[in-house]
């Protein structure tokens, strides 16, 4: 058997159709296209999503909330996880190391799930208020890195209500 020998089978190789080239061709004038209608003109390709004038499938599903582009995915780590681990001192680079964290997306976040029994000196992007407690009580020490210092702060309203303002009566009006 030689490479040079190899052929494919006998009806599964066909000649280009050569189309436009002339009436005498048989395949001249609307060049296979039919007359009239929007795929007969040159540059045509379909929308995406287009089903023959059929209300498309992307319009028919119902459309439900939405994804907010701002999200932060952090890495999730518990003090039951922290507890377990050798050492006391914790960062991201070391939770890497020591096969805890896979993938740190956004940043390194501790949560309070579980108990810490040993003072630890963990360095991470966020803590939950509950987690830096528990650290503390623990005697260890919560840093936060990456410049957020609000991170220790628990979420909510960021406006405080001024105790000095109008209110607008109904009664009044």
């Amino acid at each position: 058997m030689n490479l040079s020998d190899i052929r494919p089978p006998a009806g599964q190789v066909h000649r280009k159709k050569r189309i436009g080239r002339g009436m005498g061709s048989g395949r001249g004038k609307t060049s296979t296209r039919g007359s009239k209608g929007a795929r007969s003109i040159s540059g045509y390709s379909i929308m995406r999503g287009f089903e023959g004038g059929q209300m498309p499938l992307h319009r028919r599903l119902p459309k439900r909330g939405f994804t907010n582009i701002f999200k932060k995915q952090y890495a999730i780590v518990n003090l039951a996880d922290l507890d377990r681990l050798p050492g006391d001192a914790f960062s991201a680079d070391r939770l890497m190391e020591l096969g805890v964290v896979k993938k740190l997306g956004d940043g390194l976040k501790i949560l309070a799930n579980g108990e810490i029994t040993r003072a630890v000196t963990v360095e991470a992007h966020i803590f939950s208020k509950s987690a830096a407690e528990k650290i503390a009580k623990a005697g260890g020490e919560a840093k936060v890195v990456g410049g957020v210092a609000a991170a220790l702060e628990p979420k909510g309203k960021l406006r405080k209500k001024n105790p000095d303002a109008k209110k607008h009566d109904k009664k009044k009006r």
